[in-house]
Formats: structure tokens, sequence, C-alpha cells
């Protein structure tokens, strides 16, 4: 329910509505596992630590040393932390000696093309590093827990989300209040 409200199938703010018609057309359409990732796109963490893992669609699975995937079927975004971002730029991955660096660089570009290939429409695919421009691509699907206002219990490497919208706590909140009260 909470992405139900927060997607361009009720927010229909800065859409026209030939796209908000587009989009409601396309939700129709699709079957069931493609509809729900449209509702709630998918988020996978790829870090040194472990294998790809689903995360939760939370600012606060944003890493500096994490690669995120989040497939929110209109569009698939590689998301690199800062400190992933910093060595690709020096260029580690080319180094004989950071092969594992050079693999967890690649693993997301491979499972992001696997989606492009099977699904129609395609796809848009951004990729973006943290502070970068193009990260709110991410940051508009995740949910609000940090933001300006309670940025005081962030992670070191985390981000805050400069929004005014209520985090799914706070939605949890509201509707325990509705559902008691009479």
């Amino acid at each position: 329910m909470f992405n139900l409200r927060r997607s361009q199938f009720v927010q229909v703010f800065n859409n026209s509505p030939d796209e908000t018609a587009y989009f409601r057309m396309l939700l129709n359409r699709e079957n069931i596992t493609n509809a729900a990732v449209m509702i709630q796109p998918s988020l996978i963490s790829y870090s040194f630590n472990s294998l790809p893992q689903p995360a939760l669609l939370d600012v606060a699975s944003i890493s500096a040393d994490r690669i995120l995937l989040l497939d929110a079927y209109f569009s698939i975004v590689i998301f690199h932390g800062m400190t992933i971002a910093q060595w690709r730029n020096m260029g580690y991955q080319s180094q004989p000696e950071h092969q594992a660096f050079s693999q967890l660089l690649q693993a997301p570009h491979v499972d992001a093309q696997m989606i492009l290939q099977e699904r129609f429409p395609v796809p848009r695919l951004v990729v973006c590093d943290q502070h970068g421009s193009q990260a709110r691509f991410l940051l508009a699907k995740l949910n609000p827990s940090a933001t300006y206002n309670n940025s005081i219990d962030m992670a070191a490497g985390s981000d805050v989300i400069f929004t005014d919208d209520v985090s799914l706590q706070i939605f949890f909140e509201h509707l325990q209040k509705l559902a008691v009260q009479s």
C-alpha cells in the first residue's frame, strides 16, 4: 500500500495525462510478477562481503562500499556507493590484483542486461554514483527513513533524502491510529 501510494499510478504529479494512461495500461496488461515490480521495485545489493542479496527499499540500504541494482520495471538503476565509485574512477578494476573488484563491478551490469533483454518495453538503464545527479532515480523510489528532519541515526556512508514525504514507519503509525479509531 505504501509503495502504491508513492507510485506513478496514484501520484500523477509531473506526468502528462498520456503518460499516466500509458503507465496504467501497462499495469493492466502485465502479469502479477511484473505488476508487483511496477508497484514495489526490487533492490539487489552487491558487496565484497556477500553474494548479491535483496535489500530493503530504504535509504539505509545505501552504503559507500555497495553497488545497488534497482529494478523499477520502467527503469533499471545501477548505483555505486561513494567508495566503489572512487575506486572505479582510479582504475582499480583494470589492475590484475583487484580482480574481485572488477567482478563486483561487472555483476550488476550482467544482471541488468538480462532484465533489459527479456522486458518489453525496454526499461531505461541509469548508471550513477552516490551524490551524483542521476542518483535521484534511485532516491525517488526509496523509503525516506533518513531525511533532513531526522538524520541523527544515520550510518556512515549512508544518504539523506530531502523530502517532506512520510516514511514507512510514519505511514504504519498513521494506519494503526486509523485502525483503532472508532
